[in-house]
């Protein structure tokens, strides 16, 4: 099988589709395909393609058996500038489908993921000259994704992203969502064929993530061993509701050996930092992004982590983060609405509390009682480790992608 990922970021990026994708890609070539990456320069971080890629248009390397091609990108450091990241999507999705169409190389099936708006028709343009199938990973619906966490509100703009989305619907060989909630949406709302979509959810690598000693060298670097720390690691956007753990942290400020720690960047970073400036809260820690081998330790060294989304956010997200810390060996503190997948999901497994979003009351409440319950968290966690070795471990996924790939390039 000769299997081309056509996707914004890939590692070292540290975006999670891509490092996840990233995981899917090095599976499928232990199963046999010959996997080749179309990506852009890293850039995710800040918004900016790193110093050391600067002035290049596009570069081919070898990387763990994985023909990877890096091609240019409009990054100008304004990430919280829709147009911008428009702008930006549309050139990684013209200069990768201009990639495909010019080299030599022809390939079974494609998969793209949608993280980039464009990457369908990038695929569609590039491979329907070539005649290859592509695969449509829809990891975020659009538009209500951007429009739900504000992003998008002028009506044009939205009808237009419906419409391209709609396009890249009918031309995909098959689509994949990562939740029940995704599949309803496509099959009920928007005329998908039930018999092209599939549901595959995403996952985390067990191996990697796993249970680990609170007291560790990231938590003695960083004095967190004797508190007890509640922990959000991941992208700072607009979708998750930081404000309200500041506020939480607030009321907090009483309990002396709790720490908040605020792991990530984003276009929300500055907001969140000036309102914790303006709390004066001592208990609450902002660090960046940390280097992907540490991930297991910054996990371990949290008591309690959290996944908490704005009013309505959560029925258009399912973040592979909450896998990780179900795998990591910690308890989900969420916040989303009941019914949602990541309330479904929580509430099938055991593997933490799910309470209404932005509600300080309820968010400091369910605080304290992980805090005063270890036997609780620790039932919490072996839940949901358990869910992640039976349900969502990267072994389980890649097959059902093998499979499915397979079966489209047979059909093609």
């Amino acid at each position: 099988m000769r299997t081309l990922l056509l996707i914004l970021q890939f590692p070292p990026d540290v975006n999670p589709t891509g490092v996840l994708m990233y995981d899917v890609a090095h599976g499928l070539v232990a199963r046999g395909h010959q996997v080749s990456v179309i990506t852009s320069f890293p850039h995710y971080d800040q918004f900016r393609v790193w110093d050391e890629y600067r002035g290049r248009w596009r570069e081919r390397t070898r990387e763990e058996g994985m023909d990877v091609t890096r091609v240019t990108v409009f990054a100008n450091g304004k990430k919280h500038n829709m147009n911008f990241r428009l702008l930006s999507y549309l050139s990684f999705n013209a200069f990768a489908a201009a990639t495909n169409l010019l080299r030599r190389e022809k390939y079974d099936v494609m998969l793209c993921p949608n993280g980039s708006f464009f990457t369908g028709v990038a695929a569609y343009t590039s491979g329907g000259v070539k005649g290859t199938p592509f695969v449509y990973n829809v990891q975020d619906l659009y538009p209500e994704t951007p429009v739900a966490q504000g992003q998008l509100t002028n009506r044009r703009a939205i009808a237009s992203l419906a419409r391209i989305e709609r396009f890249m619907y009918r031309r995909a060989r098959h689509i994949t969502v990562i939740t029940p909630a995704f599949e309803k949406n496509l099959v009920g709302e928007k005329n998908v064929p039930p018999d092209k979509v599939s549901v595959i959810p995403n996952f985390v690598n067990t191996e990697f993530i796993r249970p680990l000693p609170k007291d560790n060298a990231f938590s003695r670097a960083h004095g967190l061993t004797d508190k007890f720390v509640v922990t959000h690691a991941g992208n700072l956007g607009y979708v998750y509701d930081l404000e309200t753990l500041l506020d939480a942290a607030a009321r907090l400020r009483g309990e002396r050996d709790l720490v908040f720690m605020i792991v990530g960047n984003g276009v929300m970073r500055a907001k969140l930092q000036a309102q914790a400036e303006q709390l004066a809260l001592d208990n609450v820690r902002f660090m960046d992004f940390q280097p992907r081998e540490t991930l297991p330790l910054l996990r371990a060294a949290s008591d309690v982590q959290v996944s908490l989304y704005r009013r309505g956010a959560a029925r258009y997200s399912m973040p592979s983060k909450v896998y990780e810390i179900m795998a990591s060996g910690r308890p989900v503190l969420a916040s989303a609405e009941a019914g949602s997948d990541v309330a479904n999901l929580i509430l099938e497994t055991q593997s933490g509390v799910c309470v209404e979003p932005q509600t300080v009351d309820e968010l400091v409440r369910a605080v304290l009682e992980l805090k005063k319950d270890g036997a609780r968290r620790k039932r919490m966690a072996d839940n949901g480790r358990a869910a992640a070795e039976q349900r969502f471990s990267r072994g389980h996924v890649v097959a059902q992608y093998d499979a499915l790939l397979r079966q489209v390039a047979a059909r093609a």
